[in-house]
């Protein structure tokens, strides 16, 4: 059945309040996009630390949108990651990008601002990439194309590896899952939250450091 622009409308309707952590009346309205609070605290400097990995988050990650495509709320996945990179000795740093809502150019500016020299880019719907700082920005070291199968474990695996090769190292890639109906079956809604995401792009603004706390 062909999808007209009213069906069009109503479907996106519908994604916007699931996504935006809508509550059932009987649930705590605050409690229902996760614990988690990012507190602007200037522009993003380069970082001088060989003993960091920078997560460049898209513009609306745990502002407007709070979960990913599948309902993971951002503060577990951001928990995850950063434990992943603390589990190796080293330490997180969190930025908000705002000039675009692509995960490259989220990684790749994390990646160039980053003592070690690597980044994760993360996005809203919870797509995701390691990226060095000397690599061209379409490319990256480890790429997670398919928000619906990455799941909290994969997460933190990613941080571990981005750990890893900030130390050095080279790891063996994180497993993927492999799902041909996963594509399909989440395409309309991962293109709506896209549209929504990059509504909050600000062309011209400097990625801006967060500090980051857990409810």
């Amino acid at each position: 059945m062909a999808i007209n622009e009213q069906m069009l409308k109503s479907i996106i309707e519908d994604v916007l309040k699931e996504m935006t952590g809508a509550a059932p009346a009987s649930a705590p309205a605050a409690s229902a996009a996760g614990a988690v609070k990012l507190s602007p605290v200037g522009e993003a400097k380069q970082g001088m630390a060989s003993d960091e990995v920078v997560i460049g988050l898209a513009p609306a990650f745990a502002e407007s949108q709070t979960v990913t495509i599948t309902g993971i709320p951002h503060d577990k996945v951001l928990k995850e990651i950063i434990a992943g990179i603390e589990e190796e000795g080293l330490k997180a740093r969190i930025i908000k990008v705002y000039r675009s809502s692509d995960v490259a150019v989220c990684g790749h500016t994390a990646a160039k601002l980053s003592g070690s020299g690597i980044g994760i880019g993360l996005q809203s719907k919870g797509t995701s990439l390691i990226h060095q700082k000397d690599l061209p920005q379409l490319s990256n070291l480890e790429l997670f194309s398919q928000a619906p199968l990455i799941d909290l474990e994969t997460y933190r695996m990613i941080g571990k590896n981005a750990a890893k090769y900030a130390k050095g190292e080279s790891p063996a890639p994180v497993p993927v899952r492999n799902d041909q109906m996963a594509r399909p079956a989440y395409q309309a809604k991962a293109a709506l939250l896209h549209i929504k995401e990059t509504e909050h792009v600000e062309a011209g603004k400097k990625a801006v450091e967060q500090q980051v706390s857990f409810v």
